[in-house]
């Protein structure tokens, strides 16, 4: 691939495969972002990288149109590390994904905090071909990463990070041999888009539940719900405490310190707010939706961090 003329999709995710392609000699003839909140997920390394090397910069949904014309200017493969959106197979393109978990486990959108919420040992990176089945093209390159007992969402994809680099210097080195010897994957194991909605905590909540939640949404919002009043809370951490103490003994309406009680602990977030009505507001507005409900919508946010103000 050294030499090739490439295009990158992705946003901050997995930025460290876009200078690493650089690097290792790619010619990079654009590169294609899409909005972000820039609250829990961003795009401004991409962004800043692309100015900064003087690489035409396309924010929004990519088409099969603007792959064609990439295509007639010569581009000659195409490399995804996570988009919001699903990206059209074009003939003539080679063009590969890269997926944060070892492939064919963890199929889905979001596969790092299932892979924490399941208590794996082990999780990874797979680069692999697009094919029309999302997550299901053959194998062109695996590595593997440990998952430890206190592993947070945060960790976890620092680690996915840290072998990015080593990765696309093997796929630039050899990329026509990779992609056509690629593995196929048989079957494998599809994992459901998690939601915080679906692991609300509440004072009951006991607290290794509540530490393993924690973890698993690291850095974006879980749910806490406490005599019928919903917040969320972000980068939260569950404490143990030699006595449980009751929910009466804490005023959540004038929370000042953002300690929240689960059984036989509490809850410190770094950031938290109120919500006044119980229906989730994922339903009634996209702001600054984590990257697994823009895939399973289908869609960018439509407003900007300016509505996060209200965060504590």
């Amino acid at each position: 691939m050294a030499g090739k003329k490439i295009a990158y999709i992705g946003i901050d995710l997995l930025y460290p495969a876009l200078p690493a392609l650089g690097q290792a000699g790619c010619e990079i003839l654009e590169v294609i972002t899409c909005e972000t909140d820039n609250v829990t997920e961003f795009n401004t390394r991409v962004c800043s990288f692309a100015k900064k090397e003087g690489i035409p910069l396309f924010i929004g949904r990519i088409t099969a149109e603007r792959l064609q014309e990439l295509r007639r200017r010569g581009c000659e493969a195409v490399i995804c590390g996570g988009y919001y959106y699903r990206v059209p197979l074009v003939d003539g393109l080679k063009m590969v994904n890269i997926h944060p978990s070892l492939l064919p486990v963890g199929r889905g959108a979001w596969p790092m905090p299932v892979t924490i919420l399941k208590g794996l040992h082990e999780s990874g990176v797979t680069v692999h071909r697009m094919t029309e089945g999302f997550d299901e093209g053959p194998i062109l390159l695996q590595e593997a990463v440990p998952v430890l007992a206190d592993e947070n969402l945060q960790t976890l994809t620092e680690k996915q990070m840290a072998v990015l680099p080593g990765m696309m210097r093997r796929l630039a080195a050899d990329f026509d041999t990779l992609y056509e010897l690629a593995k196929p994957q048989g079957d494998g194991e599809y994992w459901s888009c998690p939601s915080e909605e679906d692991y609300p905590l509440t004072p009951d909540t006991p607290l290794e539940e509540a530490d393993r939640i924690l973890r698993a949404f690291y850095g974006y919002e879980c749910i806490y719900v406490a005599d019928g009043i919903r917040y969320e809370l972000i980068r939260g951490v569950a404490k143990g405490c030699e006595t449980a103490p009751s929910l009466s003994a804490w005023d959540l309406q004038e929370n000042k310190e953002g300690f929240f009680p689960v059984l036989h602990g509490v809850i410190q977030a770094e950031q938290w707010r109120k919500i006044m009505e119980m229906p989730p507001r994922c339903a009634q507005r996209q702001v600054a939706l984590p990257m697994k409900v823009r895939f399973a919508k289908g869609r960018a946010p439509d407003a900007s961090a300016a509505d996060r103000k209200d965060w504590l």
